[in-house]
């Protein structure tokens, strides 16, 4: 008789559940996967679980090979997958980054309320529409040469700042300040550059989204206070977007030298789509200074987007920006791989942490949050569909202790792009959206049948898990009312 679910994954407590490695020889730590028992039927059927298992036979993996709740089917790695190697004897997989490397979340606030905004917000959505590109493809409205990109992917979101895109705070409110250190351009291919040259400042497709929200509700209202967050009603903007073509050719670059790697350097994988090197091998330290590279073009990608939006605002509320706000409250990757400090077994060590569709979540006191923020913990942003919620949270010591700093990144897929399409029209889904209060605007009817509600997991119940489990808490709830999708 076939294997049920229950055979393989075992019940921890009501959120955490583990793989052990006795069901896989070559595993070198158990799985464990943040999730309800609900939600464990359709995490067994798409098989991501096997794909947790896969990640756990990489060299120098230590820990758990992690799932978070919005775990579903992805490339090499499951999305929502986090696995911290050493760096001494470890390896780093671009599978483990995934193909939009630092596709992440900007969240602005502002000082208007849904009262002022709601009859303006046709107007809005159109102008932030026309001001920001996206789609498929989409270019943007810069020029640059080639000498100029190599400044974008060494410098990010500062790029943008220097060239009048954005304000000096905005760097202080990003991870990493907006600028990974060890870029290199030479390590990007022309190929990559070349898709990179004309997209910068533009949304792109599939599930990126520019979103007007409104509080809905407030869990900690001190916490919520200190990120500018002061009341039900106050309108946010959510970004969402990554590196574009050029972090999508960097990725499809380095699988292929990786593979070369994986065999040169005699590592055994269960699937070729983990294909990894040594961390401190030449084919390694290449990979991670040209990852650095297309996360900070993504950086300056969503600064250059944030500054657009801003120019919408103002134009169409005709107020001033002290007046309107539009002040940062973070920018968080969720596709990246980064050198980080952790306790190993009472020891502290240097770790590869990979987080493919998960957000760091530093704790309170944690040096690399910005000074604001010190004593609340990092800012986690966790966007749901464009039907639901989103969530703003923060991190917790025991993030740090059992994730080494990782949470869910947002409600995570249950059906297949091809899936969703064949069960409803784009236009079903505008006109379901538009009763309920919510403007879409898009550029392809049919992406919007791809990123209808019904494709996703309820972000509430995500959360929830990432709540009781004590590796984020939440701070505040938002609710969309105008949409932008690529």
């Amino acid at each position: 008789m076939a294997a049920g679910w229950k055979d393989v994954i075992h019940k921890i407590d009501e959120n955490r559940w583990e793989i052990r490695p006795s069901y896989k020889a070559g595993m070198r730590v158990p799985g464990r996967i943040y999730t309800s028992e609900k939600m464990l039927a359709q995490i067994w059927e798409d098989q991501a679980f096997e794909q947790v298992v896969n990640v756990s036979f990489l060299p120098g993996i230590v820990g758990y090979s992690l799932a978070m709740p919005d775990i579903h089917f992805g490339y090499g790695f499951p999305i929502g997958g986090v696995a911290a190697t050493r760096v001494k004897d470890g390896v780093v997989s671009p599978g483990g980054v995934g193909f939009d490397i630092n596709c992440g979340v900007r969240l602005l606030r502002t000082n208007v309320s849904l009262e002022e905004v709601k009859p303006n917000i046709e107007k809005l959505v159109y102008a932030m529409y026309s001001n920001v590109p996206s789609g498929l493809g989409s270019e943007g409205k810069l020029r640059i040469g080639e000498k100029e990109l190599d400044k974008v992917l060494i410098k990010g979101a500062a790029w943008a700042v220097e060239k009048g895109l954005g304000q000096a705070d905005d760097l202080i409110c990003t991870e990493e300040s907006g600028c990974m250190k060890g870029a290199d351009p030479d390590k990007v291919s022309l190929k990559a550059k070349k898709r990179g040259l004309p997209q910068i400042g533009t949304l792109g497709s599939g599930n990126h989204f520019l979103e007007i929200q409104a509080v809905d509700q407030i869990y900690d209202s001190v916490t919520a206070r200190t990120m500018g967050i002061l009341e039900t009603g106050q309108i946010l903007i959510l970004i969402h977007t990554g590196s574009r073509g050029l972090g999508h050719q960097v990725c499809d670059d380095y699988i292929r030298t990786l593979a070369e790697a994986t065999r040169r350097y005699g590592i055994t994988l269960p699937d070729k789509q983990l294909a990894c090197a040594p961390v401190q091998s030449p084919e390694g330290q290449d990979y991670l200074a040209a990852m650095a590279c297309a996360a900070n073009y993504a950086w300056a990608n969503r600064q250059c987007i944030a500054h657009w939006i801003r120019e919408s605002f103002i134009r169409v509320l005709n107020k001033s920006p002290r007046e309107i706000g539009l002040e940062q409250i973070y920018d968080v990757a969720h596709n990246i791989a980064k050198l980080e400090e952790h306790a190993v077994e009472g020891k502290t060590e240097t770790l590869c942490v990979h987080r493919k569709g998960a957000t760091r979540a530093f704790p309170i006191g944690h040096p690399e949050i910005p000074a604001i923020y010190r004593n609340i913990g990092q800012p986690v942003l966790i966007p749901g569909d464009m039907g639901r919620y989103s969530y703003i949270a923060v991190g917790t010591k025991t993030a740090m202790q059992d994730t080494f700093g990782s949470t869910c990144h947002g409600a995570g897929r249950m059906q297949s792009r091809t899936a969703a399409k064949k069960g409803l029209s784009g236009g079903d889904v505008a006109d379901k959206l538009g009763k309920r209060g919510i403007l879409v605007k898009c550029d392809s009817l049919v992406s919007l049948a791809e990123e209808a509600s019904e494709a996703y997991k309820d972000v509430a119940e995500v959360v929830e898990i990432t709540e009781k489990a004590g590796i984020s808490r939440k701070i505040a709830r938002c609710v969309p009312i105008g949409v932008i999708k690529g």
